[in-house]
Order: structure tokens, then C-alpha cells, then sequence
């Protein structure tokens, strides 16, 4: 492993062995439909004896892991350590995942941004020699967000243009330790926080943006590289006001980025499903990652890709106190399938 500025290269580079994705009804009726591994059409999973949003998105996060493991024919008694996040406070839905999982456990909390973070963290240590096998998991629910971060669905509030849709959705990738076969994970950029004072809650795209830029700036200085050298750059989520804020911001770098993606536009379509400017939360990234990324290079039709994923780091305690929002972007560099 050798380390590059804020970028890790690894010189035997681990592999994504499996992935998978589990989404409710809203991601069923999108673009990505056919590919999740699981959707249900109930997202408070009453018939399995839910009683609130946050109870559901445990068991979502549950299903993506368990099929992440089916996939990939390992019982969770192999996994050494599993990487996992989400959007309610402290984790809470990671947290009672794992107490049914029951392997060792880092808890992670990078907001959107979680997905790159977990999978980056799950490289290191397999590339470290310190896990022959971990997990990535990550997840988010329309409806705990939209009650922890916004306000509670009954009330009926009118969303804005700028506002995205919190995906309610799970990914799941097991990383393993270098030589097997799968995606391999060719290096990991950790992201710094980013404050351009951005207030406003119903335009996180705009809040995250800068993050996004300074992430990728960095990653091209460190590894001289450009854009051109990449099949496609994927962001998560900047939705549609977001990137084409990054695109903005990185043609006025001198860096254009004519290969940029966001998963956030990929999840849902825009015009037709009434997601504002697009798909947000920490699962959004997650689903596409595991259900058109990661499928995409294994099949051979991408061979080199980044993945970063953005985080806004505001708390609904913060964000009442008149504070600014703080965004956060991390990236992984994936190669075609070995």
C-alpha cells in the first residue's frame, strides 16, 4: 500500500467478491428496478412485524447483507469486520443489524457519503492484511430521515425544486483480501470537510458541491491523472443541482468532466417520479453502486471508474441553531473484474 497525498494506492489491490441491494417501492418503479437483488413493496415491512420507520430499515439493511453473503456462498462467521452506516442518529439502524449479524462491527457515519467510506475502510483493512474478509453496508429511509432530518410525513409539507428524495434503499459489498476474483478496489481518497456556508436544508446538492470538487482535485494531483482517463465518475448525490454545480466548479479548475454521473439522477427518473432533483441519502449511492456500477465493470463494460460518494454533516440539532452545512466526499477507484 503506498500513500499518496490524501490517496491510498494499493499495490495488491483487493476485490469487491459480492454485492448486493435491497430497495423499497419508490426504487422498484425506477430506472435500476430489475437490478436490485430485493424490493418490496411495503417499506414499513408490517407483515414482519414493524412497528416505525426505523425498525424497517434495519430489516432493509439486514436483507442487502444477507444476500451480500448468500452471493457470495460465505457464512457471517468468515466476515472479520463489517463497515456499516446510516442516516438516523447514532447509527441506530446499523446498530440493530448488527446485533442480529452478530460480527465484529465499526460503526461509520459519513451521511450520503457513507458507501465510499465503508467500502474505502473495507479496502484498507483487506489490503492491510488486517481482514481477509469485510463487509461494506450502508443504508437509508425516506421516511425515518424525512421524520429525524425534516418533518414528519403527516404534515404535508410542500417540497422544493432544489429538495432531493431520500432513497429507501440498502448495498452491501464483501471485500476480500487481494487475489481473489472480483471488482478490484485500485485505491481510496478520504475525503476533507468542506464549509462554503451553505444554510439552506432543501439544497444539499449546493451544500456538497464543494466537497465533491476538493476531493477530485486532490485525487487527480495525487495520482496524475485526469478525468478522460476514467470510463465514468460517479457522484452520490448531488442530484441535479449539484452536478451541474460540480460541473461548473471543476470546468472553471480547468478540469471539465465530460464522464460525470450522479447516482442520485441514476436511481429514479427525474422527470416522471416526482423526486424534485433527484435521489439523496446514504443508501441512494449504495443502491446504484450494487446494482449498476459494480455490475457494469464484472461484466466487462467499464474498466476503470471513480466512485465518490457525498455527505452533508449538518444534525437537525445544528441545522436549528442557525449553523451552516458542512459537506464531505470520499472516493474509490474501481478496475474491470478479475
Amino acid at each position: 500500500m503506498i500513500r499518496k497525498g490524501d490517496t491510498l494506492l494499493f499495490d495488491a489491490p483487493p476485490t469487491v467478491a459480492a454485492w448486493a441491494a435491497a430497495g423499497g417501492k419508490k426504487e422498484s418503479e425506477g430506472p435500476l428496478a430489475s437490478a436490485f437483488d430485493f424490493v418490496t413493496q411495503d417499506a414499513g415491512f408490517g407483515e414482519q412485524g414493524c412497528e416505525n420507520w426505523e425498525q424497517a430499515e434495519s430489516i432493509l439493511q439486514r436483507k442487502a447483507a444477507e444476500l451480500c453473503l448468500r452471493k457470495a456462498d460465505t457464512p457471517r462467521t468468515k466476515v472479520d469486520i463489517v463497515f456499516a452506516g446510516d442516516l438516523q442518529a447514532q447509527c441506530t439502524a446499523s446498530n440493530y443489524t448488527m446485533r442480529e449479524l452478530g460480527v465484529p462491527f465499526a460503526g461509520v457515519y459519513g451521511a450520503c457519503s457513507t458507501m465510499a467510506e465503508t467500502l474505502g475502510l473495507a479496502a484498507a483493512f483487506a489490503a492491510s492484511g488486517m481482514a481477509e474478509r469485510a463487509m461494506a453496508l450502508t443504508s437509508s429511509h425516506f421516511c425515518a430521515a424525512e421524520r429525524q432530518f425534516r418533518t414528519p410525513l403527516e404534515y404535508g409539507a410542500k417540497r422544493t425544486p432544489t429538495a432531493q428524495w431520500t432513497a429507501t434503499a440498502a448495498g452491501a459489498c464483501l471485500v476480500r483480501a487481494h487475489g481473489g476474483q472480483g471488482v478490484p478496489v485500485l485505491s481510496v481518497t478520504f475525503g476533507r470537510v468542506q464549509d462554503f456556508e451553505v444554510h439552506d436544508i432543501n439544497n444539499m446538492g449546493a451544500a456538497m458541491m464543494p466537497a465533491a470538487a476538493s476531493t477530485l482535485l486532490r485525487y487527480f494531483a495525487a495520482t496524475n491523472t485526469r478525468p478522460q482517463d476514467f470510463d465514468a465518475i460517479f457522484t452520490g448525490d448531488l442530484g441535479e443541482v449539484g452536478s451541474a454545480l460540480l460541473r461548473e466548479q471543476m470546468a472553471k479548475e480547468g478540469v471539465p468532466l465530460d464522464n460525470h454521473q450522479d447516482c442520485g439522477c441514476l436511481l429514479y427518473d427525474t422527470q416522471g417520479q416526482n423526486v424534485q432533483a433527484g435521489g439523496s441519502g446514504a443508501g441512494c449511492s449504495a443502491a446504484v453502486l450494487c446494482c449498476k456500477i459494480l455490475p457494469m465493470l464484472a461484466a466487462g463494460q467499464l474498466r476503470r471508474v471513480l466512485f465518490m460518494a457525498t455527505g452533508a454533516l449538518m444534525s437537525q440539532t445544528t441545522f436549528l441553531q442557525g449553523e451552516s452545512i458542512p459537506g464531505i466526499a470520499h472516493c474509490v477507484e474501481l478496475g474491470g473484474a478479475v
